[in-house]
């Protein structure tokens, strides 16, 4: 569905990817993990259009995109979920999730994609007409994926969904991701720093360091790599 090859990406004179290169097949879940300023939020950027790709190519589904604005980009069914959830505070529960709706003219099936997503988090449903920045942190997080659900993603790109949440709520957001991928089919490229979560629902993984890859493979065998444990998983043996 996605392949990535050879990018380069800078900020400034910075260069963030050094020939990143990956693929991702339909209906996989595929997690990049790595360490701060690795260069995984960089990756998943390029992949949205929001950082140039200044060597190399992306394609989606055969079509290349590098060079697409991002609004074309979610045109195709690339939707992300920026690190920090990025809601709107100033609008409800309900005008959030219409926004994520914003391009579709399918008004039956946006009607059926709000009835899942509130099955899926029940708590948005009880809150919507509550303003998104009174919310918890783990209930933006809900309906920031939520909100990006109800542009119906082909390949959904999810960037540090944990980040700052409670264990309990951190264990809610990987089980849905697993719901998601498996009851609607959804592509998942889940970019995320708890590498034990992510390579624990992940088909596959890549590892990322100083902007380049530096390990691939399924995420049950990086799981047990030594290196990875060692590096990511906080273990020495």
């Amino acid at each position: 569905m996605l392949k990535v090859t050879g990018i380069h990406a800078f900020y400034g004179a910075i260069n963030a990817l050094r020939g990143v290169s990956l693929e991702i097949g339909e209906g996989e879940i595929v997690t990049l993990i790595g360490s701060n300023g690795a260069g995984k939020t960089t990756t998943l950027m390029a992949v949205s259009g929001v950082v140039p790709v200044r060597e190399g190519s992306i394609t989606f589904l055969g079509e290349a995109i590098h060079n697409l604005a991002p609004d074309e980009i979610v045109r195709l069914g690339i939707v992300q979920v920026p690190e920090g959830r990025r809601i709107f505070p100033g609008l409800t529960v309900a005008e959030n999730l219409d926004m994520g709706a914003f391009l579709r003219t399918d008004h039956k099936g946006v009607r059926s994609d709000l009835d899942y997503v509130y099955s899926l988090f029940p708590v948005l449903s009880k809150r919507k007409k509550q303003l998104g920045g009174t919310l918890s942190g783990g209930e933006q997080q809900m309906l920031a994926i939520s909100r990006a659900l109800m542009a119906r993603p082909r390949l959904l790109l999810l960037d540090e969904p944990s980040l700052g949440l409670a264990p309990l709520i951190v264990r809610l957001i990987f089980d849905i991701i697993v719901k998601i991928n498996r009851e609607q089919g959804v592509t998942v490229f889940l970019v995320e720093q708890n590498a034990n979560q992510a390579l624990k629902i992940a088909h596959r993984g890549y590892v990322v360091e100083n902007g380049e890859v530096a390990l691939s493979g399924a995420a049950s065998a990086l799981l047990h790599d030594d290196s990875v444990k060692k590096a990511y998983l906080g273990f020495d043996n």
